[in-house]
């Protein structure tokens, strides 16, 4: 039975339904070689919260195709998939971000080799309370709450001097500061300071600056959510599917890159004009692609037309064509190459 762990809260409400939705709409209609019924075997897949929702889906379709297949997805973030990855205790590493250089060198101790595989794209969507008069962040105004600068700030108003020197308006609200925002583990954390941190701290002088230490971490995207949800002056961060999950239940903040205001969408990831725009990767662990019998049957209907449909099923944004193929192209590449099951 695949075990989906980690979805909890409203949120998670909202995208179990679309999973069980689009898997009753799938299983019957699937086909290729997973719907022959005749793959078994066991798959562990660990990683990014992220991309969890995507590859449960796909798991979902799968399994319902091939009962003899066990598959376990989990979701504790990007960092501690990798963990897990490199050490070989997972078939599949789900990840919100690419493979990081000390990844690298623990999967190379490990002896483990894998292939990296684009999926989708999401927005990573600056949420808070519905309530909040502000309706755009600019990258000063994010520095200027969310940065390692913003320590001791309990109100959104005491960011106002430190936006004001980085050229921003200093117009926050006199209203309470509750960030709450993905861990070190997350992916979604180390994307959020490469794309929205990064050029400013370096700027400043603060290479390796990283969130302002006094805001509430959680691994889990609903706690965010719900957080936005339900008190007033809240400000966080998600991915794409968790925000449009979520509705006009929380306030997606639009963010000026230095263009003008722009809201996450596909269209604007698509066309990068949405400052907070990444890609999403699952890693394959090929050396298992001889020992395991349902791996290599798995991601063929993952990267397939109706597999790789999870990533809009589940409202996060589809890769253009092209980087579909590059990933399709890779993968076949990589088939070839590996040693035939003895």
């Amino acid at each position: 039975m695949n075990k989906i762990r980690g979805l909890a809260g409203s949120g998670a409400l909202v995208l179990a339904i679309a999973l069980v939705a689009a898997a009753c709409s799938s299983s019957s209609s699937s086909s290729g070689a997973s719907s022959e019924g005749d793959v078994s075997g066991s798959l562990n897949i660990s990683g990014s919260s992220t991309v969890e929702p995507i590859t449960s889906l796909v798991a979902e379709n799968f399994q319902g195709a091939n009962s003899g297949v066990d598959i376990s997805v989990d979701g504790p973030g990007t960092t501690d998939g990798f963990v897990l990855f490199c050490k070989g205790q997972t078939d599949v590493s789900d990840a919100s971000r690419q493979i990081s250089d000390d990844e690298k060198k623990a999967c190379a101790d490990g002896g483990v080799h894998y292939v990296e595989l684009a999926i989708g794209r999401d927005a990573l969507t600056v949420v808070g309370n519905p309530s909040n008069p502000l309706s755009c962040l600019s990258l000063a105004d994010l520095y200027s709450l969310f940065s390692s600068e913003a320590k001791g700030f309990t109100s959104w108003s005491d960011a106002n001097a430190l936006d004001k020197s980085l050229g921003g308006k200093g117009n926050f609200p006199d209203e309470p500061l509750t960030i709450v925002a993905p861990g070190t583990e997350s992916g979604t954390y180390g994307s959020f300071i490469d794309l929205a941190i990064k050029g400013i701290a370096d700027d400043r002088n603060k290479p390796n600056d990283t969130l302002r230490p006094d805001y509430q971490s959680s691994a889990d995207d609903n706690v965010i959510i719900n957080n936005a949800e339900g008190t007033e002056g809240a400000l966080g961060f998600v991915g794409f599917a968790y925000a449009q999950n979520a509705g006009g239940q929380v306030k997606e903040f639009q963010v000026d890159g230095g263009d003008g205001c722009v809201a996450p969408s596909a269209a604007t990831v698509n066309d990068g004009t949405y400052p907070l725009g990444r890609t999403l990767y699952i890693y394959v662990n090929t050396d298992k692609l001889a020992s395991n019998p349902a791996l290599k049957p798995f991601v063929d209907y993952y990267l397939g037309d109706e597999g790789i449909s999870a990533v809009t099923q589940v409202q996060y944004i589809a890769l253009p064509t092209e980087e579909l193929q590059t990933s399709r192209s890779t993968w076949q590449t990589t088939e070839s190459s590996a040693s035939p099951s003895a």
